[in-house]
C-alpha cells in the first residue's frame, strides 16, 4: 500500500471544518455528519492517486462527501420511524397546492443566481435551512443541492412522490418567507 504524502494530508485538514458544516446542514445530526466527513477523508486518502488535480481539492472532497451523505440518509431512513410532523399531506393541503390536473397552483420560484454568490445570503440561507423540519430540509437539500431526482428522494426518505412535492413546496415557501424577513429585509 502506498503512503499518502504529508502535503495531501496537510491540504485536506483545513477543509475538515467546511466539510463538517456542509454535512451537518445536510444530515442535521452531528454524529452522522462527523461519520460522513470521516468516511470522506478516509476515501480521499485511499484514492489519492485518482485526484489528478483536474478540479479544486475542496470540490473533489465535496463530491465524495455528497455520496457519503446519500449513504447516511439511506441508513437513517431505514432505521427511522416516520416523523408525524412530516407525515403524509392531507387532501386539503394537496388541493391548496395543486389544481385538478396535478399542476402547481403557484409554482415555486427559482433562486436568484447572483444571490447564491453573496456570502451574507448564504449565511442567511443556512440559518433558514436549519429552521426547517428535518425531513423537509433533507428533501430540499437532496433535490436542490445534491441534484437527486424525485424518485431517488422518495426511495431514500420512504415517501410518495406527492409527499415529496409537498415537502419541496413547504421548504421553498418557508425559505422564501425566512429569507424575505432575514436577508431581503435587511
Amino acid at each position: 500500500m502506498r503512503t499518502v504524502p504529508a502535503n495531501l494530508r496537510a491540504e485536506i485538514e483545513p477543509l475538515r471544518a467546511y466539510l463538517l458544516r456542509y454535512a451537518s446542514l445536510q444530515l442535521r445530526n452531528r454524529e452522522q455528519a462527523e461519520d460522513a466527513v470521516q468516511e470522506t477523508l478516509v476515501a480521499a486518502l485511499a484514492a489519492e492517486a485518482s485526484f489528478a488535480g483536474r478540479s479544486n481539492l475542496r470540490t473533489w472532497l465535496t463530491g465524495i462527501l455528497k455520496h457519503k451523505i446519500v449513504d447516511a440518509i439511506r441508513r437513517s431512513s431505514r432505521e427511522r420511524t416516520l416523523d408525524s410532523a412530516d407525515g403524509e399531506a392531507s387532501i386539503d393541503e394537496l388541493e391548496a397546492l395543486f389544481d385538478q390536473t396535478g399542476h402547481w397552483r403557484e409554482p415555486p420560484q427559482a433562486w436568484p443566481e447572483q444571490a447564491l454568490e453573496d456570502k451574507q445570503f448564504l449565511r442567511a440561507l443556512e440559518k433558514c435551512l436549519a429552521g426547517l423540519p428535518a425531513r423537509t430540509g433533507q428533501a430540499f437539500l437532496m433535490r436542490e443541492h445534491l441534484g437527486c431526482e424525485t424518485a431517488d428522494i422518495c426511495k431514500e426518505l420512504g415517501i410518495t412522490a406527492t409527499h415529496c412535492w409537498v415537502l419541496l413546496y413547504r421548504a421553498r415557501t418557508a425559505l422564501r418567507e425566512c429569507l424575505e424577513k432575514g436577508w431581503l429585509g435587511r
